[in-house]
């Protein structure tokens, strides 16, 4: 009977291990919180070994506990989700993280970020998590982890007056539209002609809406959810289409220090949609709850409360693909960044030759910027010849209104002259490439034209004065004093090509516009903004080269 039981004992032990090795999810499955207990005690009792807390490259979760802390990058202005008055601090993400404190027994310790800066923020080690509204997109994989199951989801609404005949993508070719930096759908936007006009924060969108400094604005439904409950503004304003549906996800570094952290965080994230703690703070916060109902039924389900739920496709939604129509030269680009990042140690990112959108975006803001550049020294030889033709008149009545103009645009501070240049052209004129830069090209050359055409006509002056003149034609005096001011004529044709990248701010669309559209994820903003100033660099030296070459030439003439 002994040998019977042992028997059959054994043929037992086989089956089991036989189903085990077939089936692990089924046999060894472990629900998310016994999973999750026993992840966070063995962390704590890491953190608890004499001298293991100094120890250098610490796994992220045991230095969660070592420091009693974890440090949620959140937002300030962005309303229901995360904002702050004083030292107060509420909406949606940032109570979900004051939630995962809490479930570790730790305090949250906020950094405040935006669309921009989070994953820098993140990848410098200055945050834990990312809890601030971010989609998650295919693009986004290979920058954070994102964390599974997804705590919401919205998509990206265009939202514009109500009289503004928009329905959808072939209407928005040419129209300015205000965005955030960051923001995942910039791209796609862009993709369809249409100009961007960028902002650090979501807050600041229906005010530039109100003040019809945008035609348009881009951003996620939830955000502007809060804004149509207000009367005044969902009268003058409705949102015009959707696209880009994307789920959001809490994320961490993509390093391996940050493993245990990340499974953590997927294990509370499932418990939190299965137990209704995500529903309850949305609904503390006035947020919308359809997405949430729909998967806490999902993680009630015996296949997917389980704590390999968070790799189940039938549980976890797909990240929304995003990718982009890569270079022909993408590959060799991708390349130089690894050679330069194993010898210099410099993480350069050049996503301005990585897809054909940015490349698109980066030939023209070049295009435009030397089209801006070349017509900014015309327009300022062009208004001082003029200028200085006009205050060297003998007649009154014509050469001192035109000292007048001269004293005013000396007086005016470049940034005021430039925004108010553009003001008048697009009163006049529907907003467009060639209006913003004809406008700054014209600013710029009444700024500095007005000042080398006084230099002419002080140089007319001295020379009608000298005896040693005599009589001469007044063109061929007026040549003499374009001859003789040379020097003054070159040095403000050099301001007005440094005057170019301030044009850029007040609405310009050359590099610098393009630059920062193309930096959609801002993960390579300090190469980008480095490159820019290279780049003008170049053109000052140039421009510097050339006119000391028409310095040359106008003082030999005068010789």
């Amino acid at each position: 009977m002994t040998r019977l039981w042992r028997t059959l004992l054994s043929v037992s032990m086989g089956v089991l291990a036989i189903a085990v090795a077939t089936f692990p999810g089924v046999v060894a499955a472990e629900t998310p919180d016994a999973a999750l207990a026993k992840l966070i005690g063995d962390a704590r009792a890491e953190a608890s070994v004499p001298g293991a807390c100094a120890q250098p490259n610490l796994d992220r979760l045991v230095r969660i506990f070592c420091e009693n802390r974890i440090r949620p990058g959140v937002r300030e202005y962005y309303p229901l989700f995360g904002t702050r008055e004083g030292e107060t601090r509420s909406g949606y993400d940032v109570d979900v993280a004051r939630a995962l404190a809490r479930h570790l027994g730790v305090e949250p310790v906020f950094t405040r970020v935006n669309a921009a800066s989070r994953v820098p923020l993140l990848a410098d080690d200055r945050i834990d998590v990312i809890l601030a509204t971010m989609g998650h997109n295919t693009q986004r994989d290979g920058q954070v982890r994102f964390i599974r199951p997804h705590y919401y989801q919205s998509e990206t609404i265009m939202v514009g007056p109500r009289a503004l005949a928009v329905k959808g993508w072939p209407d928005i070719g040419g129209r300015t539209i205000c965005v955030t930096i960051g923001n995942g759908s910039n791209a796609q936007i862009v993709s369809h002609n249409a100009r961007l006009m960028l902002f650090d924060e979501a807050g600041v969108l229906p005010g530039q809406l109100r003040d019809e400094t945008c035609t348009l604005a881009a951003q996620d439904d939830s955000f502007f959810d809060y804004y149509f409950i207000e009367p005044a503004f969902a009268e003058r304003f409705d949102k015009k289409f959707g696209f880009a549906q994307v789920p959001w996800g809490m994320a961490v570094a993509r390093v391996a220090s940050a493993d245990r952290l990340a499974r953590a965080l997927d294990l509370m994230s499932q418990i939190f949609h299965r137990d209704g703690v995500f529903l309850e703070v949305a609904r503390s916060n006035r947020v919308g709850t359809g997405f949430l109902e729909r998967q806490q039924a999902v993680w009630k389900r015996p296949e997917c409360n389980t704590d390999t739920g968070s790799t189940n496709p039938a549980c976890v939604l797909p990240a929304l693909k995003a990718d982009l129509e890569p270079t022909p030269f993408a590959g060799r680009v991708v390349a130089f960044e690894r050679w330069i990042a194993a010898r210099t140690g410099i993480a350069l990112s050049l996503p301005m030759f990585k897809t054909m959108p940015a490349w698109s975006l980066f030939k023209d803001g070049i295009i435009n910027s030397l089209i801006l550049v070349a017509g900014a020294l015309a327009a300022t030889l062009l208004f001082a010849l003029v200028l200085g033709a006009v205050q060297s008149t003998r007649i009154f009545l014509i050469r001192w209104p035109a000292r007048a103009v001269t004293v005013i645009l000396q007086s005016s501070p470049v940034v005021l002259t430039l925004v108010i240049a553009a003001a008048v052209a697009h009163a006049f004129f529907a907003y467009s490439s060639a209006v913003a830069i004809g406008a700054s090209i014209v600013a710029l050359g009444l700024m500095n034209g007005s000042n080398a055409g006084q230099a002419i006509a002080e140089a007319m002056q001295s020379l009608r004065t000298e005896r040693s003149a005599g009589p001469q034609r007044t063109v061929e005096l007026f040549g003499r004093a374009i001859s003789r001011a040379a020097t003054q004529i070159v040095s403000f044709l050099i301001n007005a090509a440094k005057g170019t990248p301030i044009a850029s701010f007040i609405g310009a669309p050359e590099l610098l516009s393009a630059l920062t559209d193309i930096t959609a994820f801002a993960s390579g903003r300090a190469t980008t903004y480095s490159l820019l100033l290279v780049f003008y660099v170049a053109i000052v030296v140039v421009v510097v080269w050339l006119c000391g070459r028409l310095r040359i030439l106008l003082e030999r003439r005068h010789a």
